[in-house]
């Protein structure tokens, strides 16, 4: 891994670059990184790299974090990073299992998946797989709170009933639901404080069918 003083001055020449080839001083990098100019001086002094707030910085400008970190070329990774499966995951959307949830329609990442895990959620089917946070405890002991839930997106069929990830005008949820004969869907809980609900059909947008979660350690 390059030096803290390595990579803070290629983050300068890309800050400078946005700049119109000005000066960079370490206020701005502190800046751009979102962290408090005291914070990346002690991090400075001790020779330690922010690295949450570096992933995130790249992440925005389309920048390899292995180019920044270790001077690796992108084409250099391509073949290997091509070996593993990847699913959509859109981390900045919680799928509320209890309250309101933000818009679904979001900018994604990719979420590499191990052998085990690729084996589960089925080889041939990984395209139609997305991933996204849960937040609320609604459909616990089903689904935890803070999980990464997995859905199908070519399962929308509610006729037999499942967990879907849904949308409606309030944001999007993960519930149970049961499609009733005078075409109404009815929204239900795994957790039993939380009520029924029951919504026209138009008033709701299948979005996929839960078909895994996995646990934030």
């Amino acid at each position: 891994m390059l030096s803290f003083i390595e990579v803070m001055e290629r983050v300068k020449d890309i800050l400078s670059r946005e700049l119109g080839e000005k000066r960079v001083y370490d206020k701005d990098v502190a800046a751009a990184l979102e962290i408090s100019k005291e914070h990346f001086s002690m991090m400075k002094k001790r020779g330690r790299l922010p690295l949450e707030e570096l992933i995130t910085f790249c992440a925005k400008r389309n920048i390899s974090i292995n180019w920044l970190l270790f001077d690796q070329s992108p084409e250099s990774l391509c073949e290997p990073t091509q070996k593993f499966a990847y699913i959509k995951y859109f981390k900045d959307i919680n799928a509320s299992a209890g309250g309101g949830a933000i818009n679904y329609e979001e900018e994604t990442q990719k979420l590499y998946l191990d052998k085990e895990l690729e084996e589960f959620l089925g080889k041939e089917n990984i395209k139609n797989i997305e991933a996204l946070n849960l937040i609320g405890d609604s459909m616990e002991p089903l689904l935890k709170d803070g999980s990464i839930v997995f859905i199908d997106k070519s399962k929308r069929d509610i006729k037999k009933g499942g967990v879907f990830v849904l949308a409606t005008n309030a944001g999007v949820f993960i519930k149970r639901v049961i499609l009733k004969t005078d075409g109404s869907i009815e929204l239900i809980s795994e957790n039993s404080l939380y009520p029924k609900e029951t919504l026209a059909f138009d008033e709701v947008k299948i979005i996929g069918k839960v078909i895994g979660s996995l646990e934030k350690i």
